[in-house]
């Protein structure tokens, strides 16, 4: 599993296209050539504690990434649903509330 630390990411919207990236980068897909959507991830009293991000390929092929808040980490998963990569932020995203699902 390949880990890095990344610095540079301030926001969710940053986190979004890092991961966008990311995930068409190791999967050779074209960017902006397959829709997206993400999910806000709560605890039961609706604190948001991570965010997941799909990537919606070819024939229906899914690519995820979860951002864990607590240890400002992202996992990235392949479409069979395994771990490949983890991604360590220095810095926890700033606008930490984000709708319910959203699609690009």
């Amino acid at each position: 599993m390949v880990s890095n630390n990344i610095s540079s990411i301030k926001t969710i919207d940053e986190l979004q296209k890092y991961v966008y990236a990311t995930l068409c980068s190791d999967h050779e897909l074209l960017t902006d050539a397959f829709p997206t959507t993400e999910t806000a991830i709560r605890k039961n009293n609706g604190d948001v504690c991570g965010m997941m991000f799909c990537v919606h390929g070819p024939r229906t092929v899914n690519f995820t990434a979860i951002w864990e808040k607590q240890k400002n980490r992202v996992f990235f998963y392949g479409p069979r649903g395994e771990r490949y990569r983890q991604t360590t932020l220095d810095d926890s995203p700033l606008d930490l509330e984000p709708s319910e699902t959203t699609e690009s």
